[in-house]
């Protein structure tokens, strides 16, 4: 089949035949540009599904016409249109990256947009075997399993799962993890596309077989039975929401305006924070909020380290000593080694000040710190804005915080499964974040909604600190029990479970996504072999 020959009218071991013409690429490489642009309409398609638009449905319908637009091709000429595909939907979902840089918003989605090329090649492939939307559904697995740790940790963000927070599919979280939601999502799709290539439609146009009508309706059949069971089932499972209560506070205090000196904004941020907790203090007084057995501050809520710096830890200690309870603040401190500095979450007493706390294990790199520094810095005077890199910190943030042990993770930590899966067993999760710098764009919303869909995959509480916002309580099974608004200041008080039985995502680890990885990869490598065999023939 020749490569721009409209897919699903000939079989699939003779449609998927590489051309071995030289790639043309203002013609739209080897694919040609008809399904060069309809990939790129994928990732378009796909984008409005995640925060702040949440048009869910759309995330399986973008990778039924990712799929449309591969069917057919080899492995070579999937590449271009993959690419163009992620290229689209990456920079839409990441705009808020511009706030740092165009430059650097531009590259990252760049960079993300190529891990699209290797699993549109493996889409090619895998669609030449029986069973193909089941193949092509695991890739995605894959595809993200690999965007999600190379390079550098890793980047996490847009994944299929992060679309699908609060939809039927939200509950398998709790079945299979983070990567079991994506597969079924991408499943939906890939059925969506079997029944495009394969019903009635594809029939009805090409007229060519006698009888063809009552065949074709059968993929139909099977791709919307497959959905139906996967949308229905999903709700159906349990998200126990029971567990001993206890009441929490979260506080938002708010950023200054722009214009300080860079210590006047520190201190101003420290100063909201500690503002609001004494606030607290009198509401609970007044007896017009409940008294909260614990106080959780966002990221950075002090960057002026309070163990060297007098002033800071005296404000911290009167605002905890005012409020009578443990508060988890949010600290930059200086490290040992004086060219690095420590992201800590700090359990601070009303009696006894700091004690235990948790270092950030996965801080950011070219924002936390900067990979080659000495080649970088002379190459982007920008990275010199960063003149300390943040130490990776060892143990999980598992903290005793007044009645009850949290888990602990700091900002863009929420996206890694195994980050969070290593403090699932708090009794709470506390998600503590900075997002001013980000603030109005689309990745605080995409932030909570990773942090509804760990709240639903391990069955906890989440508790989300923001600087600026967006805080929220969350509850086990994903509902938002109170949210804040952005850049303003704010103080939330709940009474919720704590939980200790662990889920089955929870037993289960990385096997679910180890398991579907290999099971892209070994689908992929059945049909590479099958193809050497078929052109040696």
């Amino acid at each position: 089949m020749a490569p721009n020959t409209l897919p699903g009218t000939q079989p699939a071991d003779t449609e998927a035949v590489p051309s071995r013409r030289p790639a043309r690429l203002w013609r739209g490489g080897r694919a040609g540009w008809p399904r060069t642009l309809a990939a790129a309409a994928a990732g378009l398609v796909m984008w409005p599904a995640f925060p702040p638009y949440d048009l869910w449905p759309l995330a399986p319908v973008g990778v039924a016409l990712l799929t449309v637009a591969l069917y057919g091709l080899g492995p070579r000429a999937a590449l271009w249109p993959s690419l163009w595909c992620g290229v689209v939907f990456f920079l839409p979902a990441l705009s808020g990256i511009v706030k740092i840089g165009p430059d650097g918003w531009i590259l990252l989605s760049v960079v993300q947009a190529l891990y699209f090329m290797p699993m549109g090649a493996g889409i090619a492939l895998a669609a030449r075997l029986p069973g193909w939307p089941v193949w092509t559904a695991a890739l995605w697995v894959a595809q993200e399993l690999v965007r999600g740790r190379v390079p550098f940790g890793g980047f996490p963000w847009a994944r299929l799962v992060f679309s699908q927070t609060d939809t039927p599919f939200t509950g398998y979280a709790a079945v299979g993890g983070a990567p079991l939601v994506t597969f079924l999502t991408a499943l939906c799709g890939t059925l969506l596309a079997y029944a495009l290539l394969r019903g009635p439609l594809p029939a009805v146009v090409a007229r060519r077989l006698p009888g063809a009508a009552p065949r074709t309706l059968r993929p139909l059949a099977v791709a919307a039975a497959g959905v139906l069971a996967i949308g229905v089932a999903g709700p159906l499972v349990p998200t126990p929401t029971g567990g001993r209560p206890v009441t929490v506070a979260v506080i938002q205090g708010n950023v200054p305006r722009l214009g300080l000196d860079f210590n006047a904004q520190r201190r101003a941020v420290l100063d909201n924070h500690v503002r609001r907790t004494h606030e607290l203090a009198a509401l609970v007084r007044a007896g017009r909020v409940a008294r909260p057995e614990l106080v959780v501050w966002p990221e950075n809520s002090s960057d002026l380290d309070p163990y060297t710096d007098p002033e800071a830890r005296a404000l911290i200690d009167a605002a905890v000593k005012d409020v009578g309870v443990p508060v988890l603040v949010g600290a930059v401190v200086d490290s040992a080694d004086p060219r690095h500095v420590e992201n800590r979450g700090i359990v601070w007493d009303p009696a006894g000040g700091p004690g235990a706390y948790y270092v950030k294990r996965h801080p950011v790199p070219f924002g936390e710190y900067l990979p080659f520094r000495p080649v970088l810095t002379k190459l982007i005077t920008r990275f010199e804005r960063i003149p300390r890199d943040f130490t990776q910190g060892g143990p999980p943030g598992l903290l005793r915080l007044g009645p009850v042990r949290v888990g602990d993770v700091i900002c863009f930590e929420v996206a890694y499964d195994e980050v969070v899966r290593d403090v699932a067993a708090g009794e709470l999760l506390v998600v503590q974040t900075n997002n001013a710098t980000y603030g109005r764009t689309s990745l605080p919303p995409q932030q909570l909604a990773m942090s509804r869909l760990r709240a639903v995959e391990h069955g906890r509480t989440v508790l989300v600190a923001a600087t600026s916002g967006i805080s929220a309580i969350i509850a086990p099974d994903g509902r938002l029990i109170d949210r804040s608004a952005e850049f303003v200041p704010d103080i939330q008080v709940a009474a919720v479970p704590a939980r200790t039985a662990p889920t089955l995502a929870d037993r289960l680890g990385p096997w679910p996504e180890r398991a579907l990885a290999l099971l892209a990869v070994a689908a992929v490598a059945v049909a590479a072999r099958r193809t050497r065999t078929t052109e040696g023939a």
